[in-house]
């Protein structure tokens, strides 16, 4: 019989112009399931960061000094492009997630990750509106277009923004038990979506207008 690490360590990976609810959304599922389970925030370097809808982060860490991770969280958005060219990054990513215990994508994060080559022969999803924005970084990987995320293995990804709350509360449940997943989406008052291959956005695949949204952007 399998027993249950005494705590894990989730290290939440910031990045310039990350996506706000990629982040917190996620962090609000896992914050909630008690001291078994803490809570960091690594980038590059320690010090606050810009999420692309204004508001900063704390990394607490940066790369040289992240302690053992046994989950990771990449989060998406348009900061993700620059990341793509990213090298301490993705070599970070290609050092920590094979040890982890189970590594995810939010959004565009899955761009990063098969950047690095870690989704090579999985399968894995991305933000529909810029699918082809996560899926022309690898042709090892099996591009699911119509889920709302996807479980391989060690790696898990989600589709855009707010299905990375659900795919937390999957991987909550197959870490500690549905019972404690559906407690907390009770908690939080969220309506939990189980069935990871409903995905009602597929229909907006790769119709995303980038240039509409930075226009607009706040300024900051």
């Amino acid at each position: 019989m399998t027993t249950q690490p005494s705590q894990r360590t989730l290290g939440a990976i910031l990045y310039d112009d990350f996506e706000l609810l990629d982040l917190y959304g996620p962090l609000e599922m896992f914050g909630s399931v008690g001291p078994s389970l803490r809570i960091v925030t690594v980038a590059g370097s320690p010090g606050p960061v810009r999420s692309f809808q204004g508001p900063k982060t704390l990394a607490e860490h940066g790369f040289a000094d992240c302690p053992k991770l046994d989950l990771i969280l990449v989060p998406g958005g348009l900061g993700t492009f620059p990341q793509l060219e990213n090298q301490p990054f993705l070599s970070f990513l290609r050092e920590r997630a094979p040890r982890a215990e189970v590594t995810m994508s939010v959004c565009s994060g899955s761009a990063i990750l098969a950047k690095a080559g870690l989704l090579d022969g999985r399968r894995a999803t991305s933000n529909k509106q810029f699918f082809s924005a996560a899926s022309s970084q690898s042709d090892k990987v099996d591009w699911v277009t119509e889920a709302r995320w996807v479980e391989d293995g060690r790696y898990a990804t989600s589709s855009g923004v707010s299905a990375g709350t659900d795919m937390a509360l999957a991987i909550i449940a197959r870490l500690y038990g549905k019972e404690r997943a559906q407690q907390i989406a009770e908690y939080t008052e969220y309506e939990w979506q189980q069935d990871s291959t409903r995905d009602p956005f597929a229909k907006f695949l790769n119709q995303g207008k980038l240039e509409a949204i930075l226009q607009g952007r706040t300024p900051g």
